[in-house]
């Protein structure tokens, strides 16, 4: 119902509302700024190197010279146009939902979910610990991501406590369909896994919804145009309860679909919810995704070319650690590239510019291996293409 989570709305009226702006340093002001804590979050991501690459990195289809394949940045645009949509319907606070949905995704890796499940067997190996996507997001947004301030210094994206939440907390894959915002704050840090919490705001588990909603349409909307699910439209159809003949299947008719059952069915007693049909036809939608387009034979060969990039910059950057002088001068290009993002976060002497949090101790084997994770985490699919060629190459 419209407005029905008015009241719930995370405004300064609103119990959280203290700890939803809290920062984890204080954030420099010129004194005349207009936005809300929230919109300084959302222009402040927005303008960081971390969003733009997501230009370049792959949502589901590894396909670099198709424009019109979704790509990571296009699915972000997605989850916030319709998680925009459902928070203005059900009257939350739509400069929160904005900044969360837009900066959601920046922990992801080059190549998908792919990419992150390559970078995860490294860090369990050598660091007893997985990599996911969601927590990577809040350290790049907490320690790594870096903003010019007014004086030229380059500091930490320093975002709200509401939207770190948001970001930590956006695993996508529901299988309960009641959602509602925990109670109780939290040190983000105590997150050991995807889905342990649930989120923090009513704005954030809308960004939560919205993020399946976003991918299950717009995945079966490129599977259609790519030719992958041609012998399946049928059963697609029958999934749809439409008609082969005279109607469409696309993007914007499951997302109307979804969002309008949504909207009606939600209230604070029963939390964000879908009507049980509706529910349901979600997760055979899911189903069918998994079974025609994720697992499908001309997805497969990508990840071993995937693996087979990650795993050579990995192991030639960690030999920087080992062989520095050597490894430099096999190449140049790659260790100074390598360097000048390092040097921003080691605990070695660092340009006065400098004045983000330090972050890797240069001479702790540990730390070698998480600077390497995080470097090339952040690299877009291109870059981390021309980066392996570089080491094939003569």
């Amino acid at each position: 119902m419209r407005n029905s989570l008015k009241k719930q709305a995370l405004t300064e009226e609103n119990s959280k509302w203290l700890s939803a702006i809290e920062r984890r340093n204080s954030l420099y002001s010129r004194g005349n700024d207009i936005r809300s804590e929230f919109e300084r979050d959302y222009t402040r991501v927005i303008h960081s190197q971390a969003y733009r690459r997501m230009k370049h990195k792959t949502q589901v289809f590894f396909s670099p010279k198709n424009d019109h394949v979704c790509t990571r940045m296009e699915h972000v645009i997605l989850v916030e146009s319709i998680s925009h949509t459902i928070s203005n319907y059900l009257g939350l606070n739509l400069d929160l939902t904005k900044a969360i949905a837009m900066s959601h995704d920046l922990g992801h890796s080059p190549f998908g979910h792919q990419g992150e499940s390559i970078l995860s067997k490294i860090s369990q190996r050598d660091l007893g610990k997985k990599f996911w996507h969601e927590r990577n997001g809040m350290e790049l947004v907490d320690r790594l991501e870096l903003l010019e301030d007014d004086k030229k210094n380059l500091q930490n994206l320093n975002l709200t406590y509401g939207v770190r939440d948001g970001i930590i907390s956006h695993c996508g894959e529901i299988d309960e369909n009641r959602l509602k915002p925990r109670e109780e704050y939290i040190d983000l840090y105590n997150y050991q896994y995807p889905n342990q919490f649930q989120p923090y705001t009513w704005e954030a588990c809308v960004v939560k919804i919205a993020d399946k909603i976003a991918y299950l349409g717009r995945d079966i909307q490129d599977a259609i145009m790519l030719g992958i699910i041609e012998e399946h439209l049928k059963e697609l159809h029958e999934l749809m309860g439409t008609n082969p003949v005279k109607d469409v299947i696309n993007n914007t008719v499951i997302i109307n679909k979804l969002v309008y059952d949504l909207c009606e069915n939600s209230n604070e007693e029963e939390g964000l919810r879908f009507s049980e049909d509706v529910f349901e036809f979600m997760n055979q939608l899911k189903k069918f995704n998994y079974e025609y387009i994720y697992l499908d034979d001309r997805l497969q060969p990508s990840t071993k070319y995937f693996e087979m990039v990650i795993q050579t910059i990995y192991e030639t950057l960690k030999q920087y650690f080992s062989q520095q002088e050597k490894i430099k001068k096999m190449y140049p290009t790659i260790i100074a590239d390598f360097e000048e993002w390092l040097q921003r976060y080691w605990n070695l002497e660092r340009d006065t510019l400098f004045q983000n949090q330090v972050v890797f101790d240069i001479k702790d084997k540990t730390n070698q291996m998480q600077a390497i994770i995080c470097y090339i985490a952040g690299m877009t699919d291109n870059f981390a293409m021309d980066t392996y060629t570089q080491i094939i190459g003569f």
